[in-house]
């Protein structure tokens, strides 16, 4: 009996030293960005496409189109609470819209809620979660992934700082 105990130590020992030993990885593509690194004003100045037409594209998070989101101006704030601001066009009306936003650096993700008046952020249930493909204190790319032909493909918000 001492020996099978001694046997299973020894085997769970090992797993645990092989374990520590490995890399450590993330979701693909996962970027390992703090909130710091994502807190602050920010302009979408472009959107691109990985695996899809834009013309696939009906409706984009929550607006009409994604072309609503093309020169929009995002105010994050390091305690969460921040807001997003959709500039007129002929297919969108100028908009500001409340947000309580997250960043995890375990799987890469940005996420945020839209906040109605009279809502508290911790009684809305719903929201989106995207991921944080790069940031830093110039650009960040933040990328929505959608099904498209049975594959994930994505919708790529360009951000840059604004000036302060």
């Amino acid at each position: 009996m001492k020996r099978i105990f001694l046997i299973a130590a020894l085997i769970c020992s090992s797993i645990i030293v092989l374990q520590s030993c490995s890399p450590k990885t993330t979701a693909a593509g996962a970027v390992s960005a703090k909130r710091g690194d994502v807190t602050g004003n920010w302009v979408v100045n472009n959107i691109t496409f990985e695996g899809i037409p834009d013309i696939a594209i009906k409706s984009f998070l929550g607006e009409s189109s994604y072309k609503c989101f093309i020169g929009s101006t995002w105010s994050l704030t390091n305690s969460g609470n921040g807001s997003y601001s959709l500039p007129a066009s002929s297919t969108c009306a100028a908009k500001t819209q409340a947000i309580f936003w997250s960043v995890s650096p375990a799987d890469g993700t940005f996420q945020y809620k839209q906040i109605f008046e009279g809502d508290k952020a911790k009684n809305v249930t719903s929201g989106y979660r995207l991921a944080l493909a790069s940031a830093d204190d110039n650009m960040m790319v933040i990328k929505s992934p959608i099904e498209y032909g049975g594959r994930t493909a994505y919708v790529v918000l360009n951000f840059t700082k604004a000036a302060k």
